[in-house]
């Protein structure tokens, strides 16, 4: 058993790397031998299943399900279903089993391998689909439309029997209307020659018909309706706690026409919205369907896909375009034939493929922030990078952003490997740049809609006497620290009071990350001090303004970070400059600056990106706090 555990592996392996086969690591593949059968469990991908992954199946114990007197309710009798399945598994808890392992060990033959292409399902959601398949297919079977589950294994092994009865033998191949194929062979080489022959037989089908087989590629959607679109449907789709979802726009074309297969329903749901955008079309589609929609389309502006994370929401976009592209293929065979409204009310309400799909989707959940859409400016490095990563540990979804991308892009990556795939991406800015802080909120709604809480990290130092400090190096401070921070409330301002919809929708927050010196004058440091002294005066104006539209702005003036790349540079590190100005009276070595500075902190230690980060953290937790300057300096200063 081992070397046909080994080939199944492979055959999984193979297939489920080429999109052309599977997608969201759809599937199924199984081995058996007379005694037991050894199937892809629930949750593991078909790309990266490994021999020792499948799960031990006993024979005899799930033919159960095919030999006892089984209730005629639906209901009950996928319930006892259920209860055989959980039972053949050995050992016995060892994982949870494919709704479809039966359809595998009624089939006669070693290897099995279900798959979902696309070309396939051109002709099986197709209208004319079964009258193609006899023609292309001969001595494959077609199965009608069928619920999924027990029943759907009850009438394939049924149809199997009437072909066996009839020929001496079952089909290697038969096709699942709607759903799909399942190709069975003795030998891993005739697995391969099957696929080959069929896929082979559907690309001259529609070569013939002169259709494309590849995705349909889709118009861009302007700036301006991404802008105007996104952050309305964030919160016409907010769940029942307040929580918005990300949405993220994959063009400007109409959506599939209705649900194609089970898979399609699962991740994207029957049918998309198509309308104006207004909460009351938006309400009336809930009404009718009982679901906020995944797929949304402002006709003639924007398409959109949604989910709790960027994760669930490329889950809904794969399935968009698979659809799409099914969508497409089947008018080289009289065009789709959708599910009926029975047929997809039973995928949307069945248990299993709930779960199926809160498994393949799991990801980072909870924490503090609730899958808030974090912006960290400066988050390449320093504070901003710590800032980031504490706000991903405590559940936020992160946009570094920096004027060095490739920083920022390394450090959304870390994000990613540590917190799960997709909690972070990189956006390039210049914040003293207004069309560069423009085009990052822009990139930010087609990413993922709006932003919830706004970092305004990113910040420079020159320091030096009045009498000696260049205007360069002034403007070079005042334009990133105080103008750069009015761009970004600006822009980020005008893009978050659109999650306002009549009215409703949860606050959300610009935290601009200070100093203490934005408190307290900073000797030699003129530049610097002013220009935090200032953005304080701005955070209290634009948070007596924002208030109106549920924005909340507020100010934490840290203490050093004086184990951070600003201070501890051995070139332009704080400490250095400090020394050459002349700064610390005395001072004979960068060491003796440091000394210096520690000493002015009661708690004897310099300020982390963590203790910052909390502080941030504090300010969007508080529903009744705006417009203040949060001191973080181990009691180096305090407020009065």
């Amino acid at each position: 058993m081992e070397e046909k555990l080994e080939n199944i592996a492979a055959l999984s392996q193979k297939y489920g790397s080429d999109p052309s086969y599977v997608f969201l690591g759809g599937g199924n593949t199984s081995v058996k031998n007379e005694t037991e059968l050894y199937i892809k469990p629930s949750g593991v991908a078909l790309a990266t299943i490994k021999p020792e992954q499948f799960l031990c199946i006993s024979r005899e114990a799930l033919n159960r399900l095919f030999t006892m007197e089984m209730p005629k309710d639906v209901t009950a009798r996928e319930a006892v279903a259920k209860f055989i399945l959980e039972s053949s598994v050995r050992p016995l808890g060892a994982g949870r089993l494919s709704v479809e392992t039966p359809l595998h060990g009624v089939i006669d033959y070693t290897y099995v391998v279900h798959l979902h292409p696309a070309l396939v399902n051109g002709m099986t959601c197709a209208k004319d689909g079964k009258k193609v398949c006899k023609r292309l297919f001969p001595d494959a079977l077609w199965i009608e439309y069928t619920d999924p589950g027990c029943t759907l294994s009850f009438f394939v092994k049924k149809q199997l029997d009437a072909v066996k009865a009839k020929t001496g033998k079952q089909p290697k191949v038969f096709f699942l209307q709607n759903h799909g194929v399942f190709v069975s062979a003795d030998t891993p080489k005739e697995i391969d020659a099957l696929y080959k022959n069929i896929m082979n037989k559907l690309k001259a089908e529609y070569k013939k018909a002169k259709i494309s087989i590849t995705a349909p590629k889709l118009p861009a959607a302007a700036d301006e309706d991404v802008f105007e679109n996104a952050p309305v449907f964030r919160q016409l789709l907010a769940n029942d706690e307040g929580v918005r979802p990300v949405v993220h726009c994959v063009g400007n074309a109409l959506p599939y026409g209705g649900p194609l297969t089970p898979d399609h329903v699962v991740y994207a749901k029957s049918f998309a919205y198509v309308g104006d955008g207004s909460a009351a079309s938006v309400e009336a589609f809930k009404k009718k369907y009982g679901y906020a929609p995944k797929v949304v389309c402002v006709k003639d502006k924007a398409l959109f896909v949604t989910g709790d994370t960027p994760k669930d929401a490329d889950a809904v976009a794969i399935a968009l375009e698979n659809a799409l592209l099914c969508q497409k293929l089947t008018d080289a065979f009289g065009g789709p034939n959708f599910l009926t409204e029975k047929q997809y009310k039973f995928i949307e309400n069945w248990e299993v493929e709930s779960y199926r799909r809160s498994v393949s989707l799991k990801g980072v959940a909870g924490g503090r922030l609730q899958n808030r859409i974090c912006v960290v400016t400066g988050g390449a490095q320093g504070f901003g990078l710590g800032i980031a990563e504490y706000l991903a540990e405590n559940g936020g979804i992160i946009v570094v952003a920096d004027l060095n991308l490739e920083g920022a892009q390394a450090t959304a990556d870390e994000l990613c490997k540590k917190y799960g795939a997709k909690r972070a991406f990189a956006v390039g800015v210049n914040v003293s740049d207004e069309e560069s802080v423009e085009a990052m909120v822009n990139t930010i709604a087609r990413e993922v809609g709006g932003i919830d809480l706004f970092v305004s990290n990113a910040g420079v130092v020159r320091s030096g006497s009045v009498m000696e400090l260049t205007l360069k190096d002034w403007n070079f401070v005042t334009n990133i620290n105080y103008t750069g921070y009015f761009l970004c409330c600006k822009h980020a301002a005008r893009l978050m009071s659109k999650q306002i919809v009549n009215g409703k929708g949860r606050w959300t927050d610009i935290v601009q990350v200070n100093s203490k010196s934005g408190l307290e004058g900073s000797n030699k440091n003129g530049a610097y001090a002013g220009s935090k002294f200032g953005s304080i005066g701005l955070t209290q104006s634009f948070a007596k303004e924002l208030v109106a539209d549920c924005i909340k702005v507020n100010s934490v003036c840290p203490g050093n970070y004086l184990d951070g790349p600003l201070w501890s540079d051995p070139v332009k590190g704080l400490f250095v400059q400090y020394w050459k100005a002349g700064k610390v009276p005395g001072a004979k070595s960068v060491e003796d600056v440091r000394k210096y500075y520690m000493d002015k902190v009661p708690m004897r230690r310099g300020c982390f990106p963590a203790d910052v980060a909390k502080a941030i953290i504090y300010c969007v937790e508080q529903d009744y706090e705006t417009g203040q300057a949060i001191p973080v300096t181990g009691g180096q200063n305090m407020l009065h």
